[in-house]
């Protein structure tokens, strides 16, 4: 049985262009096809800790890397915003997008000095086959750039800029070690207005949000910072970083409450959302390498669970934990002895409020990762240790 979509009271959004034709960046979201399955599942649990030795320096050949450092959870920078935005404007691009559905812009963030650059997928797939990329350097200058990949089910996207060199690349941080309250700068082009900066803090951590579908039926659901720095449309694909002027998110999708003044598009309430660097760094890497990225695999399709009858519509109360709807054959869970109907209520030490939070929790992990699994049955708890699947033979990207 198909997981029921449910009803979102203030839905999230891909943060669009500034430009956008027959909605195409970002329609609102009001339902969810919860997957945890077919190839559901995004990478990067466990800390990455380097694309390159941390010894490598971003200005030592054409081609050289995006340090990677390691922020200690104390740390929470002691940069003024004036230092982070000086030393990250260089490395902060705008993308003007076209393609047969329309024309828009977003933002990215350049990962190697021959100008690799890092952004949301829903920021070039206007493009399509036949579209075209142009990228804004902060000296005014501007390249054309090809797609080199894609992953619909995390939301990113590594493109290259044509006949660069000398590049700034930003300096790769860590999300795992961020604190609620801890002060972020996010750069990018909202609304086309390129070199923005705007300031706050992170409101949350690991929140589950989830901003549509892959289009084959696999939720495209992130574990996100949420943070009140002002992010607008445009802002995708820019850096969300620490006071020490490290990349710790992707800024992805804002919270609305429906649309802006006269008709227009949504802006920022105080409530956007940042992928995080840790889990996508191991799907940045393999798009850097032209690889089709993989992700962790549970292997079951889940529901909320609601109180009452049951049935999940408008208004109904969400109870904690995901309900598996479908259990795939072969699959870690089904290897495991979960059935339809058990509740997951715990992924190793992380509750499950909802069926979005397990797919978001899931999506943090790596192929071949153990993790213990909590679920109650008939009433009665259980636990299980199970070894994550991987959807390398299902992803396209």
């Amino acid at each position: 049985m198909p997981p029921v979509a449910y009803q979102r009271p203030l839905p999230a959004q891909p943060v669009p262009d500034r430009k956008q034709r027959r909605g195409a960046f970002a329609a609102s979201v009001i339902a969810a096809s919860l997957l945890v399955g077919a190839g559901a599942g995004v990478g990067g649990a466990a800390g990455w800790s380097a694309l390159q030795d941390d010894s490598s320096s971003a200005s030592s050949s054409p081609s050289s890397a995006s340090p990677v450092v390691d922020t200690p959870a104390a740390q929470s920078g002691n940069g003024s915003v004036e230092q982070v935005a000086q030393n990250l404007l260089p490395s902060v691009v705008k993308i003007d997008v076209s393609g047969p559905g329309g024309a828009g812009s977003g933002s990215g963030f350049i990962v190697t000095s021959d100008g690799q650059i890092v952004t949301n997928n829903h920021v070039v797939e206007l493009a399509g086959q036949s579209g075209e990329l142009r990228v804004s350097f902060n000296d005014g200058t501007h390249a054309k750039a090809t797609v080199v990949g894609t992953d619909p089910l995390t939301d990113t996207a590594v493109i290259q800029a044509e006949g660069v060199s000398g590049l700034t690349p930003v300096t790769i941080g860590s999300s795992d070690s961020l604190q609620v309250g801890q002060s972020v700068v996010a750069i990018g082009s909202p609304f086309g207005l390129d070199a923005t900066v705007t300031t706050g803090i992170v409101s949350a951590l690991k929140r589950p949000v989830n901003v549509g579908s892959d289009g084959q039926g696999n939720s495209t659901v992130y574990p996100a910072v949420q943070t009140d720095a002002a992010i607008n449309p445009g802002n995708s694909g820019g850096p969300l970083v620490d006071m020490n002027g490290h990349v710790v998110g992707i800024n992805a999708s804002i919270q609305t409450s429906g649309q802006g003044q006269m008709g227009g598009e949504p802006g920022s309430i105080g409530l956007g959302f940042a992928i995080p660097i840790d889990e996508v760094m191991p799907v940045i890497e393999q798009l850097e390498k032209g690889e089709t990225p993989t992700h962790a695999r549970l292997g079951i399709s889940v529901q909320n669970v609601v109180s009452g009858s049951g049935q999940q519509s408008p208004g109904a109360i969400v109870e904690d934990g995901a309900r598996i709807s479908d259990v795939s054959n072969g699959s870690a869970a089904e290897g495991a002895g979960l059935r339809n109907g058990d509740v997951i209520t715990k992924i190793d030490d992380t509750l499950i409020t909802d069926a979005d939070s397990l797919v978001a929790t899931i999506r943090s992990y790596r192929p071949g990762d153990q993790v213990t699994v909590t679920y109650t049955r008939d009433g009665d708890q259980k636990t299980v240790t199970l070894k994550l699947d991987s959807d390398a033979s299902t992803t396209n990207s």
